[in-house]
């Protein structure tokens, strides 16, 4: 009996794995080509007053904001329709593109940051629900490694389709953007395929938080996260995940965007990004592998070594993208001023694909390594912990899209550079004071 429905319990975790999979193929890759395409929409003189920067800025400011809502969302419908509902709005969002208005995109925009907070919660939720806690680490990973795979599937095929275009036309446009529909359609029906557990399978649940989780409305979740917020572990922490999500919008909408605008990569620069994304998404993949079923050594030596790696990834990534790309690529391919032409060196297209892969390592070093914090930090307060760590990334990836739209690229990375060594400090203070405490037989904190 409890053979078949740890079975089952993986089975889910898989099919969660290979939906998500699908939703993210279409989401991702509509989010990297989205400033380039609207880019070619308004040479055509349509779309006009529209930007991917803002519509971006939009969806994470929302996400921040109803990720405090979304638990009770979840209580109340259950995670797996609540992963319906969020994943019906990503569907909702992909479709704005193939007939493009303004207002259309930016209430998309809304809706996807509203879906995109309930999508995630359930998606913990569910999680956890099939997951014992011998098997959480594990489960994690398949998921995540599925996960991530989206990345590469979705850019191949944006590769192919863009390739030899210097501007995106309306019929490639409807093309992409109907497949990137067709297949998160299909991943959000596979949801329903996921296998509800009997109430006699609660008994070796991971328990998700201490107190009866369903009884506590958004208020209560929020009054937790700020009490946590006091703590000093945790405002430390605040800065390294303000780093993701600066991070998290260079590599996600700008970094493509910048590539698809350098003049010197000629009638291959637009099909690049594709490439550029499956890059991105390989080093996440092998990060991921590397550093999530690598959770033994982490247990030895701590998580600092793979957060200094992280670190080291990302600041020769940052250094390669300023001497490799003109300084006006985050904004326009028009570069007006000669000063604005790369730096130091010709803009190289094999550079340009190294330093995508760098910064898909890089990003993976640092998500895996909080998320392992958070769970060890604060194994009572998981939930709460988690929504301050998703509020504070998106409220900083929000930013970060305003900002990208009216900032040269070397302002850009400078911002990146100082919050990856402010968030790096902080996490190493963090950590260092987390393995002092286990070691005199303090583990949790909070």
């Amino acid at each position: 009996q409890t053979d078949n429905m740890a079975d089952i319990k993986t089975l889910n975790v898989v099919i969660l794995g290979f939906s998500f999979m699908l939703i993210f193929t279409a989401f991702q890759t509509a989010g990297m080509i989205e400033q380039t395409v609207i880019q070619s929409v308004q040479h055509k003189g349509l779309f006009i007053g529209a930007s991917g920067y803002v519509s971006l800025a939009i969806l994470y400011s929302v996400f921040s904001v109803s990720i405090w809502g979304a638990p009770s969302v979840v209580s109340v419908c259950g995670p797996r329709y609540s992963m319906v509902i969020g994943a019906v709005m990503y569907c909702l969002f992909i479709a704005v593109f193939i007939y493009p208005m303004v207002w259309a995109l930016y209430t998309a925009s809304v809706l996807i940051g509203l879906g995109a907070a309930v999508l995630w919660t359930g998606q913990g939720s569910f999680i956890t629900i099939n997951s014992t806690k011998e098997t959480m680490g594990r489960n994690s990973g398949i998921f995540w490694a599925l996960m991530q795979c989206s990345l590469l599937f979705g850019n191949l095929f944006v590769w192919s389709e863009f390739r030899g275009k210097e501007t995106i036309d309306s019929q490639t446009r409807t093309d992409v953007y109907v497949v990137l529909l067709v297949v998160c359609c299909v991943g959000t029906l596979m949801l329903f395929v996921l296998r509800n557990r009997r109430p006699e399978d609660r008994s070796d649940l991971l328990n998700v938080n201490s107190g009866d989780q369903a009884g506590e409305g958004p208020l209560q979740a929020f009054k937790r996260s700020i009490q946590l917020l006091k703590t000093k572990e945790m405002l430390l922490l605040g800065v390294c995940f303000a780093y993701t999500g600066f991070e998290l919008t260079f590599f996600s909408g700008v970094y493509g965007t910048c590539i698809g605008n350098t003049r010197a990569f000629g009638d291959e620069a637009k099909s690049l990004i594709g490439i550029s994304g499956a890059f991105i998404g390989a080093g996440e993949i092998l990060g991921g592998a590397a550093f999530g079923l690598g959770g033994k050594l982490t247990n030895r030596h701590g998580r600092d070594p793979i957060i200094l790696f992280g670190f080291v990834v990302h600041m020769t990534a940052f250094y390669l993208i300023y001497i490799n790309l003109p300084q006006s690529s985050p904004i326009t391919e028009i570069v007006t001023d000669a000063s604005y032409y790369p730096v130091l060196i010709d803009s190289n297209k094999y550079l340009a694909i190294l330093c995508s892969f760098l910064l898909g390592l890089g990003d993976s070093s640092f998500n895996t390594q909080v998320y392992s914090i958070l769970g060890s930090m604060f194994p009572e307060d998981s939930a709460p912990a988690f929504a301050l760590f998703k509020f504070v990334q998106s409220l900083t990836a929000a930013a970060g899209f305003f900002y990208s739209k009216y900032l040269l690229l070397q302002w850009q990375l400078l911002i990146l550079v100082v919050f990856g060594v402010a968030g790096t400090l902080a996490f190493f203070e963090v950590e260092w004071k987390t393995a002092n405490a286990s070691r005199k037989g303090y583990t949790q904190i909070g």
